[in-house]
């Protein structure tokens, strides 16, 4: 119950912000076109309570799964011809109906609302990485592993090598190391390593562009470890490599090929060196350590790749390092250019048969990622997904489907092509059936979610 409670509770609270935001930006710019909006909800079904200012119906209604901006004339009902029943156009002496405004402004009030989506990530990003920044606090730095080739191969830099000092700065935390690399981007770095008792002086490469933001590391193929527990799998699909050798969801991977791996940067590292090599896990399941299981890898978007999903480790520790304003920019924007992808992804990997449909998550399975980010100790599983979900929210509504944004959106590109409007039954009729399309894949993405419930899992053979 209690996990209910807060997973609900997360949910309705992320989806209120998504939803509010993204509606204020279809709002904002339809007041600018002075378009009439004539409510504005967070909600649907009946009306629990609001105020009303201007023209404007501001209310909070029954379900709290969505939200919408109602604007004069939009929708189809709204515009049909009282005696005949047909719709047809909006009144050509009613200046504030939506429709009939140029069809240039019409574009900007659809667009409006994914980019709210896409300012709310980038201020909350920038907000975190100014403000709180939690980092690995883990003493002493140990390097969990290094990449085949990479720089820090060549730099001579072993997996277990202690690094005890990284340029100027001795016995440094994560964070310093991070920091210091991004200032010598381009150059080689002194650092001195603690091996077998031995202090050895070596010296680093590190490639690319500084511009004062941290550097990864992994770029250099210089993997650190960033916290002391094993690889929790979160799940496993059984039509991938790692379920069909045995591993299942929970299970914790204590090594792989006697190597101790801790996060899954460095795991995916090791596998791009063996290219596709069979490789043996040590696995713990419920406390107890079961037979080796052989895996072996498989190529998934271009890399090597044992096919199960990872649990982030929630019990690392933290401390708050605060970047400067611009610093904070830069890795805010660059926060949101890798996760801002990954909604294509998905969608690539559907059509090509990669994943199946009812891997999707819905409503239901965004609730429990909302509440275990909710229950994680600090802020950045909390924002970081409150980040990532506005900006593929954005992004979805701008595909091109009828209903969303991205569909009403293409309808105004072919009507300015065309030059002449689309007609209006036509429309309906299109609108219609998206509707019962997306309908369906609710219902069925929502039964998904029902069925992974833990409850239901036990009942499983």
């Amino acid at each position: 119950m209690h996990e209910f409670l807060v997973s609900a509770a997360a949910f309705i609270v992320l989806i209120a912000v998504m939803v509010v935001v993204h509606e204020f930006g279809h709002f904002a710019v339809a007041k600018l076109c002075k378009v009439r909006v004539e409510a504005f909800a967070f909600g649907f079904g009946p009306r629990l309570f609001g105020f009303k200012y201007g023209d404007t119906d501001y209310k909070v209604c029954l379900l709290p799964l969505g939200g919408f901006v109602k604007m004069a004339g939009e929708n189809f009902a709204e515009v049909s011809d009282a005696a005949s029943g047909e719709a047809t156009v909006a009144p050509e002496d009613d200046p504030g109906s939506f429709t009939a405004h140029p069809r240039w402004q019409r574009m900007l009030i659809g667009l409006a609302g994914p980019f709210a989506n896409f300012a709310l990530a980038f201020v909350l990003m920038v907000f975190y990485f100014n403000f709180i920044n939690e980092v690995p606090s883990i003493h002493p730095i140990v390097v969990e592993w290094v990449g085949e080739g990479s720089a820090a191969a060549q730099a001579g830099i072993e997996p277990g090598d202690i690094i005890s000092r990284f340029a100027t700065v001795d016995q440094p935390s994560w964070f310093q190391i991070q920091t210091s690399a991004g200032q010598h981007t381009d150059q080689t770095v002194p650092l001195t390593v603690e091996r077998g008792g031995k202090s050895l002086p070596l010296t680093l490469r590190l490639s690319g562009k500084g511009n004062g933001a941290v550097y990864d590391l992994n770029e250099a193929g210089l993997f650190l470890q960033l916290v002391q527990s094993p690889i929790k799998v979160a799940s496993a699909p059984s039509n991938q490599p790692a379920a069909q050798a045995g591993l299942r969801s929970d299970d914790l991977i204590l090594a792989i090929d006697g190597h101790a791996f801790h996060t899954l940067e460095p795991v995916i590292a090791y596998l791009q060196a063996g290219r596709g090599k069979p490789v043996t896990l040590t696995v713990s399941r419920n406390g107890q350590v079961i037979a080796p299981l052989v895996v072996r890898p498989s190529i998934q978007d271009s890399k090597w790749r044992m096919g199960f999903l990872y649990e982030p480790p929630a019990d690392g520790p933290t401390q708050d390092e605060p970047m400067g304003f611009s610093q904070s920019v830069v890795e805010s924007k660059d926060f949101c250019a890798e996760n801002s992808t990954l909604i294509f992804g998905v969608l690539g990997k559907l059509f090509t048969h990669k994943v199946s449909v009812s891997q999707l998550s819905g409503p239901v399975g965004i609730a429990r990622v909302a509440g275990d980010a909710a229950e994680m100790k600090g802020w950045s599983p909390k924002f970081g997904l409150a980040a990532t979900i506005s900006l593929n929210l954005g992004i979805l509504n701008l595909l091109p489907f009828p209903i969303l944004d991205g569909g009403m959106i293409l309808f105004l590109l072919i009507e300015s092509i065309i030059r002449r409007d689309i007609g209006i039954n036509v429309k309906e009729r299109i609108y219609q059936a998206a509707f019962v399309v997306l309908a369906v894949f609710f219902l069925f993405i929502t039964f998904n979610d029902v069925s992974k419930l833990p409850f239901f899992s036990h009942l499983k053979p």
